[in-house]
């Protein structure tokens, strides 16, 4: 079915509210509602919640969609995901300082004028010295992170990227599983990270959203207790 433009604008209006709401708000605290939905004509809402219900896929319909792997895709894996930064002298310390990652392989593109950092949870000790063997072995790494920095961003002081978690929203997040996220955080504390939410924030007991450099979220959690 489809849905006037002004119902779309409110279903985003809404689904956004609520996922925040989920994420970051204290039991007791009481929201304040964007004006757009406290001033929103009551009938429209009205005819809204009766056209249809929003509801995700169940169980059934999400296993029915995913389809067998093929044969051909068995050797697949995931590599790598790529951010976009504004200063490598910033992000650099925080990926590997901060976050424990290594440098994997840094690449630059003179044409393109931006440089690549492929970093990921490896020991510095695995990383080849002989450079012939380095690309190939960087891009077999599981869950990589490439920094892509485009020359000259860093010197702009207006410049910045949309992270994704304000409009329009898109990227999400990355996830750091950690052995103690208190602990963690603790010594995040301590180096002047900046916090989205902190393990006792909100509803979600035990798990933390920290912020690089650039504004990007990065969930902190440990497997053990985030069921």
């Amino acid at each position: 079915m489809q849905f006037p433009g002004h119902l779309k604008s409110f279903a985003k209006i809404l689904q956004n509210t609520v996922t925040n709401l989920a994420l970051f708000a204290p039991p007791t605290t009481t929201v304040k509602l964007p004006r757009e939905i406290r001033t929103y004509n009551q009938n429209l809402i009205k005819s809204f919640t009766t056209m249809a219900e929003v509801t995700g896929l169940t169980n059934s319909e999400a296993n029915e969609l995913c389809k067998p792997a093929h044969p051909s895709t068995k050797d697949f894996i995931f590599n790598q995901t790529m951010l976009r930064i504004k200063d490598p002298r910033k992000s650099l310390p925080f990926y590997t300082g901060v976050l424990g990652m290594t440098m994997l392989q840094k690449t630059d593109f003179a044409d393109g004028q931006f440089s690549v950092y492929m970093m990921g949870y490896e020991k510095p000790t695995d990383v080849p010295s002989d450079h012939s063997k380095l690309t190939q072995w960087a891009f077999t790494r599981k869950g990589a992170l490439n920094l892509t920095h485009n020359w000259g961003t860093e010197s702009d002081p207006d410049f910045k990227y949309n992270v994704g978690n304000s409009e329009p929203i898109d990227f999400g997040h990355i996830g750091v599983m950690v052995p103690d996220v208190y602990a963690a955080c603790k010594r995040f504390e301590e180096q002047g990270v900046a916090f989205k939410k902190r393990p006792d924030d909100g509803r979600m007991k035990g798990l933390a959203f920290v912020m690089d450099p650039d504004g990007y979220w990065i969930e902190i959690f440990n497997a053990n207790t985030v069921c």
